[in-house]
């Protein structure tokens, strides 16, 4: 089931490149409506498919305040201890991502973890993942022992999140006024907060803090 200041600008963008786990790029709104590969994805349903399946879905995300999670294909911000985290959760699980997130990834594959790439291009060529035609059929692709999470960008957590069974959350203590991409912060009427980690902080005074939901039967 990875997202996401600085002393500058130039030091931000370094940092992103070192790190191997990060630099996991977000479509925005309007990206995702050009796309082919995002405007006809179909959601997956664990309820009415017709494929059975055990595991849950998780899916895995930072935002900043509003839902903020994107602005200009970038994460507005580098929280190292939630790539950290990101890594930690993901570590030989099956990965869904979007192909505009796969091909933004610094390292390809992700290491230690099943990639699988949604695309609509059928002679797409992803070394070291698997292609999916849709979110239906990624999910499928994974046997019912395996965890499956949800990665990014956009458009496939839009596509699949009605269907994942827990979410976990970074919330990320910014305001990003100029984002372009959101992410639909859980509802206390769908979602139940099952575990919240305590504030933490960067070293440049970012505030963020880790937390799990879990959807409502």
């Amino acid at each position: 089931m990875i997202i996401f200041a600085f002393a500058s600008e130039i030091g931000a963008k370094a940092k992103l490149k070192k790190n191997m786990e990060t630099a996991i790029y977000v479509p925005n709104d309007h990206e995702a409506l050009r796309d082919k590969d995002h405007a006809e994805l179909r959601p997956f349903s664990l309820y009415n498919s017709t494929e059975s399946r055990r595991a849950e879905l998780h899916a895995i995300v930072a935002a900043a305040r509003g839902g903020a999670i994107g602005r200009g294909g970038e994460i507005p911000w580098h929280i190292s201890e939630d790539l950290k985290h990101f890594k930690a959760l993901t570590q030989g699980h099956p990965v869904i991502m979007g192909r505009a997130t796969w091909e933004s990834l610094p390292k390809r594959p992700l290491p230690g973890r099943r990639n699988i790439v949604v695309t609509r291009q059928r002679d797409y060529e992803a070394p070291g993942a698997e292609i999916a035609g849709s979110p239906e059929e990624a999910i499928g692709m994974c046997s019912p022992d395996e965890q499956a999470f949800i990665i990014g960008g956009g458009g496939i957590y839009r596509a699949t999140l009605p269907y994942c069974t827990t979410l976990h959350l970074t919330r990320v203590e910014l305001d990003v006024e100029d984002a372009d991409t959101w992410f639909p912060l859980p509802d206390e009427e769908e979602w139940t907060l099952s575990e919240a980690g305590r504030p933490q902080a960067t070293p440049e005074g970012v505030g963020y803090k880790f937390e799990t939901w879990r959807r409502k039967k």
